[in-house]
């Protein structure tokens, strides 16, 4: 569990959650199941993040279970029962007891009883709420619960009539960030930032892209962020043209540009940064002059955002930017208008300016309502991340800046006056890096 995010705020998510749920109803979550690596060895398991978002329990083979009004508690937790001989081979068990005692559930039992209890939790109620199809065997298990019940019908027995998904409720309380969360998301923007400035100052021709990722990483873990929010990207060159580049084995040259795309999770959230920069520690003139047009691209979408504004907002004004700076060094030919209504500028600009962020690093929650863009509010955190690719196969432009990959990211906090850049440590004016790197 987040030692940042209190067991009153826990209860009070899952009590809003079931403020949000029909009457008669129960809620059945897994637990994120543990995932072979290779033969006998796992990878390092991480919460499913609803089941992290609503109880802070930190172990598969779990199964959380919400039942408003229930008598006996609302919050019913099936866990792994304590053994003193497989905790030496693997590590602590909180069993039922400490899921009571340290995770506030209300009632909690062993799973190897959950065929045997949880049938009779359901039964008698009219709505079931659970994520059908998103884990396959765990279905399996859930229509079997629904078959005992209704094999019991003759003797009385009521099975449910309905299942619901409580993905719309809960995402959209997940897009909403608390004070602590907030807090928590500064900070592993903060460690993620210098963690770039130390990348920088580690570059020069001659280092592997794989040499700056171990940088990042090791300035992340020794601050707590012990691991990625996502696989690090660090492309050298062309390889910057790669949206999602994740090989980093090439070594960086001199006179070429180097994107890294880095953040570490801090305990359950995300961070998400880019930043690209000169391996020589110059900006040359051509580079500077794409660069420069990211960076004012960046600026029209930040000053895009405010309560109030739309999601598509910042990017429209990221696009208009960017074409407008295509079209003035000659990538693009006629008018600006006619580029942005023909989607010429997508062949240099092919993503969108971001995504909301949290405890996923692409975090949940709708990007429109009734068919409409949503409305930012204070409490979201997206990135903005405007970019210009130039493909090195690309003849319709000059040579000179085939090749060339541009991106510049922020974690953006919406507040209520407008915005808060949570990730400002790491420099992205030239000088700044320039300055940065001569260190």
């Amino acid at each position: 569990m987040s030692n940042a995010i209190s067991k009153q705020e826990f209860a009070r998510r899952r009590q809003r959650l079931m403020e949000q749920m029909e009457s008669d109803s129960i809620a059945v979550l897994p637990a994120a199941r543990e995932k072979v690596r290779s033969h006998d060895t796992h990878y390092p398991f991480r919460q499913d993040s609803d089941f992290a978002y609503l109880s802070g329990f930190p172990e598969p083979d779990a199964v959380m279970v919400l039942i408003p009004g229930r008598d006996h508690g609302e919050f019913v937790l099936f866990c792994r029962d304590k053994d003193k001989a497989r905790e030496i081979w693997d590590g602590y068990r909180a069993g039922p007891v400490g899921a009571v005692n340290d995770y506030g559930a209300d009632d909690a039992f062993p799973i190897d009883d959950i065929d045997d209890i949880l049938p009779g939790m359901i039964e008698g109620r009219e709505r079931v709420y659970y994520a059908m199809g998103r884990n396959a065997e765990f279905d399996k298990r859930v229509m079997g619960w629904i078959n005992a019940i209704r094999q019991k019908v003759r003797s009385g027995a009521t099975p449910p009539g309905e299942f619901l998904d409580l993905d719309h409720f809960l995402h959209d309380m997940r897009l909403f960030k608390s004070a602590a969360e907030i807090r928590l998301m500064e900070k592993a923007a903060g460690i993620s930032a210098e963690a770039h400035c130390e990348a920088m100052r580690a570059c020069a021709p001659g280092v592997h892209e794989f040499q700056l990722e171990a940088v990042i990483q090791h300035y992340c873990a020794v601050r707590g962020g012990r691991h990625p929010a996502y696989t690090t990207i660090v492309g050298g060159g062309a390889n910057a043209c790669v949206l999602h580049y994740i090989e980093n084995k090439a070594k960086l040259k001199q006179g070429d540009l180097v994107l890294i795309d880095a953040g570490c999770e801090l305990e359950g959230y995300a961070s998400d940064i880019t930043r690209t920069f000169p391996v020589s520690g110059r900006f040359s003139k051509d580079q500077r002059r794409l660069y420069d047009i990211v960076l004012r691209a960046q600026a029209a979408a930040l000053e895009a955002i405010a309560p109030g504004k739309h999601w598509n907002d910042p990017h429209e004004a990221s696009v208009r930017v960017i074409t407008e700076g295509l079209v003035e060094l000659g990538l693009l030919r006629g008018s600006v208008q006619s580029n942005i209504d023909d989607g010429k500028y997508k062949d240099f600009y092919m993503h969108r300016i971001g995504h909301w962020l949290g405890m996923d690093v692409h975090d949940v929650g709708d990007y429109k309502v009734g068919g409409e863009w949503r409305v930012l509010e204070p409490g979201m955190v997206m990135t903005v991340e405007p970019g210009l690719y130039v493909a090195a196969d690309n003849t319709d432009v000059d040579a000179r800046w085939r090749g060339i990959g541009i991106r510049i990211e922020d974690d953006v906090l919406i507040t209520k006056d407008g915005y808060r850049v949570l990730s400002s440590g790491a420099p992205k004016e030239i000088a700044d890096i320039e300055a940065m790197m001569a260190q």
